[in-house]
């Protein structure tokens, strides 16, 4: 039977590592997200400008949310394919 996904890890650590990783990066982004829309939120309460404007605070809060999705997809579709959460 020919896989259909290549098989570019040596074993199934480097399998969680990598799944680890995108992870975390996502994890990031989403705490980054996070805390440009708490800046966002006190300029706005303060009406005063934090480096950059109100909306763009915000704008950058949802763009470090979209950006946040592809590392976690991608840790998802590492862990569908290689059977790692079946693993105990």
């Amino acid at each position: 039977m020919v896989s259909i996904a290549p098989k570019p890890f040596k074993d199934r650590e480097d399998v969680k590592n990598e799944i680890r990783v995108w992870f975390y990066i996502s994890l990031v982004l989403v705490c980054l997200g996070l805390l440009s829309a708490l800046i966002g939120i006190i300029a706005d309460a303060l009406d005063r400008t934090l480096v950059l404007e109100k909306m763009s605070w915000f704008l950058l809060a949802i763009l470090f949310s979209v950006t946040a999705a592809g590392p976690l997809v991608k840790s998802s579709v590492a862990k569908s394919v290689y059977g790692i959460e079946s693993e105990k």
